[in-house]
């Protein structure tokens, strides 16, 4: 008898266990974001695509200096390179190896200072993108925001991607 007695009151403290659990999991505030929308939807998003292009408009400019001198050097040695001595072909065809070389040198060390930029700009953005939420989920009593690609399904009413651009859009 004992043991029934012990028995159904593990059972009855699993049950109301199982059932306190539901209960709080169904009292819990989710909320879910879309950061690559948010990105997207972000006005500071274009105005730190104009500043690197500011910011790097020089090293572009000479790149650009660059691949005009080396289509003309082409232009020139198609056009004239039947005509010319060996001498003069081989310091032309030189002369378009080297300005290839600072070429392949520049864009490729321009690339990283570009990507560089790009990605301290981009984390400054995020960093006032999760103060954002954060400012949110505490206003609002959150008790879970997650990311959209982290759930497979999930109600719009629970996505607050737009709050969080109108906000991070306000700060500036």
């Amino acid at each position: 008898m004992k043991k029934l007695l012990s028995a159904l009151s593990v059972s009855a403290l699993l049950v109301g266990a199982t059932f306190g659990s539901v209960a709080q999991a169904a009292e819990q505030k989710i909320g879910v974001i879309h950061m690559q929308s948010i990105f997207q939807q972000l006005p500071q998003r274009e105005l730190i695509q104009q500043q690197l292009q500011k910011e790097f408009s020089e090293r572009y400019d000479a790149i650009k200096k660059i691949q005009d001198k080396l289509a003309k050097l082409d232009e020139k040695y198609k056009r004239d390179g039947a005509l010319m001595s060996d001498d003069e072909r081989t310091a032309l065809v030189r002369n378009a190896e080297s300005l290839q070389s600072e070429l392949k040198l520049k864009g490729k060390a321009l690339e990283e200072d570009v990507r560089r930029r790009e990605g301290a700009e981009k984390n400054q953005l995020l960093q006032k993108i999760r103060a954002a939420i954060n400012e949110i989920a505490k206003a609002e009593k959150f008790d879970v925001i997650l990311q959209s690609c982290a759930v497979a399904y999930i109600d719009k009413k629970f996505d607050i991607s737009a709050r969080v651009v109108e906000k991070v859009s306000k700060a500036k």
